[in-house]
């Protein structure tokens, strides 16, 4: 074996070890995702029920709202509960479609609406959960963090740049 195809099989082994160790990390984002959703699914509903307990229209109205985000939320992210109702196939494979940023900015303004509207603990607590699944959606969105390598040429690329500039201006900078 030459020595360039020795270094070609040694980058192949490299990248597909960078490819299992990024599926290992997203695969754990999309785990933590769903247990967050699932712990916000159970919040949300049961404080959305104890805030129907009340005489005043507000909580009440703010409740029915949050006992509707679970059942979104329980529809969009676990749909397999629901595998034997017509509809909720449907909805689970539009919200698969969905970018993570407008899966974020959904899930945070279903979370707020009550907080707005009724202002109380039961409201704060209950929906503070399901705007943290909205949060983490939100961060998948913005991607991968750069690797370090392609920071380095950004960095030296950038130095050039304004290396040339200087040049160019007689070596002073304005």
């Amino acid at each position: 074996m030459t020595e360039t195809a020795v270094h070609q099989s040694q980058q192949k082994l490299v990248s597909s070890r960078k490819a299992a160790a990024r599926t290992k990390r997203l695969s754990f984002l999309c785990a933590f995702e769903r247990s967050v959703t699932e712990q916000s699914i159970t919040a949300c509903a049961t404080m959305g029920v104890w805030n129907c307990v009340t005489v005043n229209p507000l909580n009440i109205v703010a409740g029915v709202w949050m006992v509707l985000t679970a059942c979104v939320l329980f529809l969009c992210e676990v749909p397999f509960c629901c595998q034997f109702v017509e509809f909720a196939n449907v909805i689970a494979a539009r919200a698969d479609r969905l970018k993570p940023w407008q899966k974020a900015l959904f899930y945070c303004g279903m979370a707020l609406f009550p907080i707005f509207l009724k202002f109380s603990l039961t409201t704060l607590f209950g929906n503070a959960i399901a705007f943290a699944t909205g949060v983490l959606y939100g961060l998948a969105s913005l991607g991968k963090k750069g690797d370090a390598v392609s920071y380095a040429r950004l960095q030296h690329q950038k130095q050039g740049d304004e290396e040339k500039v200087a040049e160019t201006t007689g070596g002073s900078v304005p």
